[in-house]
């Protein structure tokens, strides 16, 4: 019989398998803003808020803080990347207004960084404590990460289409979710658990809708042109009418 530590290291590593599909799953996107040198009408939300997360959970896997966190650790490591890589890209084509209220939140995410840190090495001196205080915001921000979706959420049901909210990225944020709750159940982890879980339902709800509303998204570059004949009365009158062969 697989123990439980065995169990939970198979799928923990499923869990960063999935996580990277999760990091890597808005290149479609970021490649549609490359190639428009634009960010049209896409957020910076969860970019932002997933690199705040990714800093967490990297200071939460250091040994210093949660011993025996590797799987955690070279995830979240890799996420801080990959993340970097598009708020970057975000930054160069956004709006100036954009730009700045990112630069600023980028400022006040590294201000807040740098304070836990040195609030945690200088005030704990135990593991215990440490995974207490690092935990607890973790389950905060990753909840905020999960939760950041919510605004593209909200303009899929506005506009009634799903053009802004990519499929692929809603599969992975569910997948990604389900996984690591079932990761932190195993060898129960609470402050893996909360987010996660918030993490499986939110991804759920924009699967849902994605399916609701993908039929009434307009579908570019299926505009048809039809033949079309001016009437003689049309023309003589001043008005035209348009009448389609077949």
């Amino acid at each position: 019989m697989v123990s439980a530590d065995v169990a939970r290291n198979i799928v923990g590593i499923i869990g960063n398998v999935i996580s990277f599909g999760l990091f890597l799953s808005p290149v479609p996107t970021f490649w549609r803003i490359y190639k428009a040198k634009d960010v049209e009408e896409f957020k910076p939300d969860p970019y932002l808020a997933t690199l705040m997360n990714c800093l967490l959970w990297f200071f939460y896997g250091l040994p210093i803080v949660h011993p025996n966190s590797t799987l955690v650790l070279t995830i979240n490591g890799i996420g801080l990347v990959i993340e970097g890589a598009y708020i970057i890209m975000f930054i160069i084509y956004a709006a100036k207004n954009t730009r700045w209220k990112m630069l600023g939140v980028l400022a006040i995410e590294a201000a807040f960084m740098a304070a836990v840190v040195a609030g945690v090495l200088v005030g704990a001196h135990t593991h215990e404590k440490r995974s207490m205080i690092v935990g607890i915001l973790c389950v905060i921000f990753g909840s905020i990460m999960y939760a950041s979706p919510l605004t593209i959420m909200g303009k899929v049901i506005k506009t009634k289409s799903v053009e802004y909210m990519p499929f692929f990225l809603s599969l992975v944020n569910f997948l990604n979710g389900l996984c690591w709750t079932g990761y932190a159940l195993i060898k129960f982890d609470i402050y893996i658990t909360i987010p996660n879980a918030l993490g499986t339902i939110f991804g759920l709800v924009q699967l849902i809708l994605y399916g609701y509303y993908y039929r009434s998204t307009p579908k570019k570059g299926k505009n048809v042109e039809l033949p079309t004949v001016l009437t003689k009365n049309a023309v003589t009158s001043g008005d035209v009418s348009v009448t389609i062969e077949k």
